[in-house]
C-alpha cells in the first residue's frame, strides 16, 4: 500500500497544531459559536466555523447535535469557502463516511456504509435520484451549509438505501443587509465570479440572490464547462405569526469535451494500462447540457408559542440534451489498437412536484415537556428519457487509433437509428410522526414511524417500470446525558425499495428492505467548541432480487428472481468538529467498515477513510489564517475477467488494483480588512496520480496539482 501521501498530510497536520501551540502565548477572543444560535428556519442564522450545533434532516425536531441518535455531519458555508468546495462533489468528499465515485466527468455515483446514497433533499425533502446518480455539477453556492446523516434515514425518507441522507440547507435572507461579490481565477483558466446579497424590503419584507458564472477548461483534453447560476428567495410576513417565502434556482451547465464511459484499464494481457492524466475519451463534438429550475414555496403559522403549521410545495424541471461519444473494448498493449467508438445522442426531461405539511409543537405530560411531528408528505415524478444511434453512415461505431494519440477527431454520426427510452410516472404518498419524549431527567426516546406507498408505471428500454408497494418504517432512537457535555445513544430504523422482477409465480417481489442500528456517544467538549462522537453501526439489506436459477436459460423476458441477502456491513466511525485549539478550526472524520454479501461492492468499495480539513488563525498575524484538507481511503480493486487464449499467462484472472492515496489540499487567507479579503488554495499538492473510481469497469485520473486565488469583497 503506498502509505507515503497520507504519513505527509499527517505531518502537516501536527505541524499546524504544533506551530500553534509555540505561537499562541497571548489569550485570545473567543470565537466559538454560540450555543444559542436560532435553528435554520429563522431569518438572518448564520454558523461560524466548522462546529453546527443543529442538523435538521434527520427529523422535523429542531435538535441539537448531540441529542440526534445518528451519524451527523455538516460541512459549513465557512468550511465551503475556505477551500472553494463549489460543487457537492467536493463537498462530499469531505463528508465522513462518504465515497465520492466520479465515473464519469458528468455523472457520478455516491455510497456509504457500501450502499448507494441515492437520498438528496433540498431543505428536508426531495425523492431518491431517478438513476441512482447525479448528472453534471450542482453548485454550493446557494447553499448556507449541508447536513450529512448517515444509516437509513426511516423518518424523514423511508425510500431508498441504508446508506445516508444529504440535506442541502438554502440560503435565506439574512438579518442586516449584505452583499458579497467574490472573484476566483487559476489553473486551466478556472475563472468564476458569484454575488450574494441580501436585503430588507420594508419591515416585513426581504430577500436574498446569489448570481453565479463559472467558466473554466480542464486537465482533460477537450472537456470544459461553462456554468450559470441563479437564485432568489423572498420572504414576507402576513402577520406576526404566519410567514411566507417563495424562491427559484436555476443552474444551466453547459459541458463539452465531456466522457461517457472512461478509460480502459487494462490490456489484452492482462497487464494494466497507464495513460496520461489528460487522456480523454471524448469526440471533439462531444457535449453534455444540463438545465435545472427549481421553485419552492413555504409556509409557516405559529398557533401560539408552542405548535405551528409548516408547508411546502416544489416544482423542480430538468432537461438534459447530449450527444455522446463512448469508447469499448480492450487496447493491444504494442499497438493500442483494438478499441471501437460508439455514438449516441441522449435527452431527459423530468419534473418532480413534491409537497410536504406537518404540524409541530411542545406539550406537557407527566409533567414533563415532550415535542411532537405530525406530517404528510406526497411526491410525483415524469421521467421521459430518449436515445438515438447511427447504423447506417459508418459514423456511428469508429475503429478507435491508440487512445494515446487520440484528438478527438471522427466524424459525427447522424443519430436517426434505433430509438429507445423511457417514460415512466411515480408517485409516493407518506404519513409519519416523529415524538421526543422526556422519560426522565437526561433521558430522551425519539420513537416514530413513517407509512409509505409507492407507485409506478410506464416503461424503460423495453422493460415493464409497473410497480406498487407500501410499507411502515419504524424508528426508534434513545438518547441518554450521562454527564454535562457527554450522551449516549442507541438507534434503529428501516428503508423500502419497491420492486418490478416477478418470482416464479409471475408475483412481483416484496420490497428490498434495509436496517440499520448504531449506537455512540457524542460529547461537547471545551465549552461546547467541539463536537466529538463516536459510533458502531451495523447496516443490512435484505430481499434483493436475484436471478432464479431455474431459469437462467430462458429468454430474459422470462427470467423469474428470488429474494436473497443483500450486503451486510459493520463498523465505526470517530468525527471531531469544531475548536480544538484557540484559533484551530477542524472537521476530523475516520470510518473503517467491512462488507459482507457482495464481492464486487466489497473490492471496489475503500471501507477505510480518513477525512481532515483544518484552518489555524494566526495570534500575532492579525488576518492571517492557513489550512489543509486531506482525504485519505484503503486500497480497492476490480476484477476483470481472465487473460484469453494465446498468451504467456492464458487463464490468468485480471485484477485492476488502486492503492491507497491521499489527497492534499492547501489554502492560505488573508483578511486585509473587514471587507476585503484574499484566499489562495493549492488542491493535489503531492500531484498523485489515482484512478477516480473502480465502481464502473472503467475510469479515469483524477486532476493533478492546481492552484487558485479568490478575491471576496463584502459591500
Amino acid at each position: 500500500m503506498k502509505l507515503s501521501p497520507i504519513y505527509l498530510s499527517l505531518l502537516c497536520a501536527f505541524s499546524v497544531i504544533q506551530y500553534a501551540s509555540a505561537a499562541d502565548q497571548e489569550p485570545k477572543e473567543d470565537t466559538a459559536v454560540n450555543d444559542d444560535l436560532e435553528v435554520i428556519e429563522v431569518t438572518g442564522r448564520y454558523i461560524q466555523g466548522y462546529n453546527a450545533h443543529s442538523a435538521s434532516g434527520a427529523s422535523r425536531l429542531d435538535l441539537a447535535i448531540t441529542d440526534i441518535p445518528q451519524s451527523v455531519s455538516v460541512i459549513t458555508e465557512a468550511q465551503m469557502k475556505d477551500f472553494q468546495l463549489t460543487d457537492i462533489n467536493s463537498v462530499l468528499d469531505t463528508a465522513t463516511g462518504i465515497n465520492v465515485e466520479r465515473i464519469e466527468t458528468d455523472r457520478t455515483y455516491y455510497t456509504a456504509r457500501g450502499f448507494d446514497v441515492t437520498n438528496f433533499q433540498i431543505d428536508g425533502i426531495g425523492l431518491p435520484l431517478t438513476s441512482g446518480n447525479n448528472h453534471a455539477d450542482e453548485d454550493t453556492a446557494i447553499y448556507d451549509r449541508i447536513e450529512v446523516i448517515r444509516g437509513a434515514n426511516g423518518l424523514m425518507t423511508g425510500v431508498g438505501n441504508p446508506s445516508a441522507t444529504v440535506n442541502f440547507i438554502r440560503k435565506r435572507p439574512t438579518v442586516e443587509d449584505q452583499l458579497l461579490i467574490s472573484g476566483t481565477y487559476g489553473s486551466d483558466n478556472n475563472a468564476r465570479l458569484e454575488l450574494d446579497g441580501s436585503v430588507a424590503i420594508t419591515d416585513k419584507v426581504s430577500a436574498r440572490a446569489v448570481a453565479v458564472k463559472h467558466k473554466q477548461d480542464s486537465y482533460l483534453d477537450r472537456y470544459e464547462q461553462d456554468k450559470n447560476v441563479l437564485y432568489a428567495f423572498i420572504e414576507a410576513e402576513l402577520t406576526d405569526s404566519t410567514t411566507i417565502s417563495l424562491s427559484h434556482s436555476y443552474i444551466d451547465n453547459d459541458a463539452t469535451g465531456n466522457n461517457w464511459g472512461a478509460l480502459p484499464l487494462y490490456y489484452t494481457d492482462g497487464s494494466p494500462t497507464n495513460y496520461d492524466r489528460s487522456t480523454n475519451t471524448s469526440a471533439d463534438w462531444s457535449n453534455w447540457q444540463v438545465e435545472k429550475n427549481n421553485t419552492v414555496f413555504e409556509i409557516s403559522h405559529y398557533f401560539n408559542d408552542d405548535w405551528r403549521l409548516r408547508g411546502t410545495y416544489s416544482h423542480k424541471v430538468t432537461d438534459e440534451d447530449t450527444e455522446l461519444f463512448y469508447v469499448y473494448g480492450t487496447p493491444d498493449k504494442n499497438t493500442g489498437l483494438g478499441l471501437t467508438g460508439y455514438g449516441s445522442e441522449y435527452d431527459l426531461d423530468e419534473t418532480t412536484d413534491l409537497a410536504d405539511l406537518y404540524v409541530d409543537g411542545n406539550f406537557d405530560l407527566f409533567g414533563r415537556n415532550h415535542q411532537l411531528v405530525v406530517g404528510i408528505n406526497h411526491a410525483e415524478l415524469t421521467y421521459n428519457d430518449s436515445s438515438l444511434y447511427d447504423y447506417t453512415t459508418g459514423n456511428g461505431f469508429p475503429a478507435m487509433p491508440d487512445l494515446n494519440d487520440w484528438d478527438g477527431n471522427t466524424p459525427k454520426p447522424t443519430f436517426n437509428d434505433g430509438l429507445t427510452g423511457s417514460d415512466v410516472r411515480t408517485k409516493q404518498q407518506a404519513a409519519y410522526f416523529t415524538g421526543r419524549f422526556n422519560l426522565f431527567e437526561d433521558m430522551h426516546v425519539i420513537a416514530g414511524g413513517r407509512y409509505n406507498t409507492w407507485e409506478a408505471n410506464g416503461e424503460a428500454y423495453s422493460v415493464d417500470q409497473e410497480t406498487d408497494a407500501s410499507e411502515f418504517i419504524p424508528y426508534l432512537g434513545m438518547v441518554y446525558r450521562f454527564r454535562p457535555e457527554i450522551i449516549a445513544y442507541a438507534s434503529y430504523t428501516e428503508t423500502f425499495l419497491a420492486q418490478k422482477e416477478l418470482d416464479i409465480n409471475d408475483q412481483m417481489l416484496d420490497p428490498v428492505t434495509g436496517e440499520s442500528k448504531e449506537i455512540g456517544i457524542k460529547s461537547e467538549l471545551f465549552d461546547g467548541n467541539l463536537i466529538a462522537s463516536l459510533a458502531y453501526f451495523d447496516v443490512e439489506q435484505t430481499n434483493l432480487a436475484t436471478l432464479d436459477q431455474s431459469t437462467i436459460l430462458l429468454p430474459p423476458d422470462q427470467h423469474r428472481y428470488i429474494g436473497a441477502d443483500g450486503i451486510n456491513s459493520k463498523g465505526f466511525e470517530i468525527e471531531f468538529a469544531g475548536e480544538l485549539y484557540t484559533g484551530l478550526q477542524a472537521s476530523i472524520g475516520y470510518t473503517d467498515f467491512d462488507i459482507k454479501g457482495d464481492d464486487v461492492v466489497a473490492d471496489y468499495t475503500p471501507e477505510k477513510l480518513l477525512k481532515l480539513a483544518a484552518t489555524y488563525e494566526f495570534q500575532n498575524i492579525e488576518g492571517f489564517f492557513i489550512g489543509m484538507n486531506m482525504r485519505w481511503q484503503d486500497d480497492t480493486s476490480r476484477k476483470q475477467g481472465i487473460v484469453a487464449d494465446g498468451f504467456d499467462n492464458a487463464g490468468q484472472e485480471i485484477v485492476t488494483e488502486q492503492e491507497a492515496y491521499a489527497i492534499v489540499d492547501l489554502m492560505a487567507k488573508y483578511q486585509f480588512t473587514d471587507d476585503i479579503q484574499l484566499t489562495v488554495n493549492a488542491n493535489n499538492v503531492t500531484d498523485e496520480k489515482y484512478i477516480t473510481s473502480l465502481y464502473w469497469a472503467q475510469g479515469f485520473y483524477g486532476a493533478p496539482a492546481n492552484y487558485s486565488a479568490t478575491l471576496t469583497w463584502k459591500l
